[in-house]
Order: C-alpha cells, then sequence, then structure tokens
C-alpha cells in the first residue's frame, strides 16, 4: 500500500507544480502580451484552448489525488481539529477559487478572441488571472509547510 501512496503523492506533486507554474506563465507572460497587443488573436486562442485543456485536467488530477491523500492521511477530527488538517480544508477552498478563476478569466479571454479582438479581452481577464496566479502560489506554499 505504500508503494501507491507514494506513487499517488508523486502524480499529486507533479499536476500541482506544473498547473501552477502554467497558470503563472499565463498570467505573468501571456496575458500581459496579449494586453500589449504583441499576439494575434488565433494563435492566442489556440494557446487558451491547450492552457484551459491541461487546467481541467489538472484541477480533476488534483481533486482525485488529493482526496486519496486526504483519505489516507486524515480522519474527520485530525482534519478539522489540527493545524495540518486545517492547512489541507484551506488547500481545498484554493483549489476551488483557483479552478474558478481560471475558468472564469479563460472565458473572459475566448469571448474577445471570438470577436477578433486582444487587447481589450486580455485587460478584462488580467486581474482574474493575477488572482489565480496568487492562489496557485498560496497552494504551493501551503503544500510546502505540509511536506
Amino acid at each position: 500500500m505504500a508503494t501507491v501512496d507514494t506513487a499517488v503523492n508523486a502524480i499529486h506533486l507533479l499536476f500541482a507544480g506544473l498547473w501552477a507554474g502554467s497558470v503563472l506563465f499565463v498570467a505573468r507572460a501571456v496575458v500581459p502580451a496579449a494586453r500589449e497587443g504583441d499576439l494575434d488573436a488565433t494563435p492566442l486562442r489556440g494557446l487558451v484552448d491547450q492552457f484551459r485543456t491541461w487546467s481541467r485536467v489538472s484541477s480533476l488530477v488534483l481533486f482525485l489525488t488529493g482526496g486519496h491523500l486526504a483519505g489516507t492521511r486524515y480522519t474527520a477530527e485530525t482534519l478539522l481539529g489540527s493545524t495540518r488538517g486545517y492547512l489541507v480544508v484551506a488547500m481545498v477552498v484554493l483549489w476551488f477559487v483557483l479552478t474558478g478563476l481560471v475558468e472564469v478569466a479563460s472565458g473572459r479571454l475566448v469571448d474577445g478572441l471570438d470577436e477578433r479582438k486582444v487587447r481589450e479581452p486580455a485587460r478584462s481577464a488580467a486581474p482574474l488571472f493575477t488572482a489565480a496566479a496568487v492562489a496557485a502560489a498560496a497552494l504551493l506554499t501551503i503544500g510546502g509547510v505540509l511536506l
């Protein structure tokens, strides 16, 4: 059983790092370039579509692997009655926040790109992507504390 837990933990950490990194990259590199008009709508739409797919897969994998890890490492008492448990609950809340922010932000971006606009949709989505980047960094930080 320890081998399964180790594999699940490794998958969880890998997807967490890659998801957070991709959110930070989009928030700090792609959206600012789009806001400045350095990207065209068609290639940006392709990037956003790939990002959304990756984000959705990562969100699902993290939900499943995180659920497994929480279920094998915590009881209801330790989850709701210890500092480590509170950190896990905080991670779940941040997971919901990050998932929602990425979906709404990328939706705003795609809606504008479908109209062949780039700058205005990027300006509209930028604060949400920034908030998503903060949530992603917070998730990684809490995860690091829990290791």
